[in-house]
């Protein structure tokens, strides 16, 4: 087959951008921004609790209020983009997100701090979405759109262990507040270079009037679903509230569907979920990041607590797993993406992990760094980032161009409500393990030596016990990707679930083998 497809202009999308590759820069350091911050807030919260006397109970709403706000208006920030134009939306969410993260810095009270990250969460959500569409628009050709998903997928996976080091770093050598204002060059740069490079291809627009009741379900449908798992892992599962909050969140994403399939301009067209490989995607990455964000948690709980690393020396001890990642996506995934389904990636890629994965099921208060950790982070980190990248260009693969920026929303919705899941349901987990270790061990230990060894050994326990959950999670999510994925490799099968159009054609890149 030829490339002239990939090469040659179209009526849709526009001749193939000549800065596309100076754009990536600029989309993949604003995507770095959105990861860091996810990962470098936690590092610095300590610090900002006390300076602004926060109390233990209310803490947890500096994590929450970013997280509420992120997931639940995702959706709508991908049809913003999808309305506004994909540059324009990336640029005011950039502009949003330095003036939220410079009145975080600035902050002097809680209400201050909690309002800025909420404010940070909804110019995420206009953010996220628009950087990976516009990746998804402006490389339609198979080879230049797997490395170009390589890198984004290597950031995506791996900006949250590099937030650990640098959060590490400014906590210890600065001051926390150095953790907010750290993203303002970020976005600054981001933004001026995205207004110069950034060249949106033309016909990508859905002009469709925006579809209220939809917007009204989903942000609040998704709301409380993140802030049912964020109450479960303070709360209990049996909380009056956190039950409340799913019962809710049930009732209103049902609403939701009922709404977008009858709707003539739906927020999210049911076509884009419905297609099995999108489908697929979709909750084989949001499963995905369930084990990924609990292992995260307990690693660095671990690293510090039981071992008594540092802030700095426990970021370090993560660049195995950012080395795999990158390793994973740039080398593997991009070089077989055009030869191989995106199953055969994708499914190993998972199972690679879950090896990684059941390495630290072995974990104990003594066991070796190099031994045990180094080889579990770089198994992790080369199944992880073998997977992510297919996965990410399949999920924006063949929609519409005036349906990628809904689709991208979703990919960043599967993975933060996966996200807050992992978090609450593997704490659960591991917070049950070690009550009942406690109970059975404690009675016995006589010095206060012997306690604090208990105390450590039954921590330990805990985190075994729910690491043996992430593995369980990641073999459904290679099961789930190796049965639901079908497409071929690109240039051999399209991935439609748009309406039938000649759109659905132009965005499957044509690709010589």
């Amino acid at each position: 087959m030829s490339q002239t497809a990939a090469k040659a202009p179209d009526s849709t999308l526009g001749a193939v951008d000549p800065n596309r590759w100076k754009a990536l820069v600029f989309i993949a350091l604003a995507q770095l921004m959105v990861v860091l911050d996810a990962t470098i807030v936690n590092i610095a919260l300590p610090s900002a609790q006390q300076d602004l006397g926060i109390s233990d109970g209310n803490r947890q709403w500096v994590v929450t209020a970013y997280a509420l706000a992120f997931g639940g208006l995702l959706l709508f920030g991908g049809r913003i983009a999808d309305l506004w134009g994909r540059k324009r939306t990336f640029v005011l969410g950039l502009a949003g997100f330095a003036a939220a993260s410079a009145l975080g810095g600035a902050a002097t009270n809680e209400a201050m701090m909690f309002g800025s990250r909420a404010l940070q969460g909804v110019f995420g959500a206009l953010l996220a979405p628009a950087a990976l569409s516009l990746l998804a628009v402006m490389f339609t050709d198979g080879k230049e759109r797997a490395k170009a998903f390589g890198i984004y997928g290597a950031i995506a996976g791996g900006g949250g262990a590099v937030g650990l080091i640098l959060g590490g770093f400014l906590t210890e050598y600065l001051d926390w507040r150095w953790t907010f204002f750290v993203n303002i060059p970020f976005a600054v740069v981001a933004a001026a270079g995205a207004y110069f490079v950034i060249r949106e291809p033309k016909g990508g627009r859905n002009r469709s009037p925006l579809d209220v009741p939809g917007v009204v379900l989903s942000t609040l449908g998704l709301v409380a679903l993140v802030y049912g798992f964020t109450r479960a892992e303070s709360d209990g599962w049996s909380d009056a509230v956190t039950v409340a909050m799913f019962v809710a969140s049930a009732v209103l994403l049902l609403a939701f569907v009922v709404v977008e399939s009858r709707v003539k301009a739906p927020l999210l067209p049911l076509r884009v979920v419905t297609e099995r490989n999108r489908g697929g995607v979709y909750l084989s990455l949001g499963l995905a990041i369930i084990a990924m964000f609990g292992l995260f948690l307990f690693l660095t709980y671990y690293l510090q607590i039981v071992k008594g690393y540092s802030p700095v020396k426990t970021g370090f001890a993560f660049l195995p797993m950012i080395a795999g990642m990158i390793t994973g996506s740039t080398q593997i995934g991009t070089r077989l993406m055009t030869r191989v389904a995106p199953r055969l990636l994708m499914g190993p890629g998972f199972l690679v992990a879950a090896l990684g994965m059941l390495l630290l099921t072995q974990l104990e208060i003594g066991s070796s760094y190099a031994a045990l950790l180094l080889p579990a982070m770089l198994l992790l980190g080369l199944g992880m980032g073998t997977a992510f990248m297919p996965a990410m260009s399949l999920a924006t693969l063949g929609v519409e161009p005036r349906d990628s920026g809904v689709a991208s929303a979703m990919v960043n919705t599967s993975q933060q409500v996966g996200g807050a899941i992992g978090t609450a349901l593997l704490n659960t987990i591991a917070a049950s393990a070690t009550t009942s270790y406690l109970a059975d061990h404690l009675g016995g230990a006589t010095s206060r030596s012997q306690q604090q060894l208990v105390q450590l050994e039954a921590m330990v326990q805990g985190y075994t016990s729910a690491i043996w959950f992430a593995v369980g999670i990641l073999v459904v999510a290679a099961v789930i990707a190796l049965t639901f994925v079908n497409a071929g490799r690109p240039g051999t099968t399209a991935v439609t679930g748009s309406a039938e159009t000649a759109d659905d054609e132009v965005a499957v890149p044509v690709v010589a083998h």
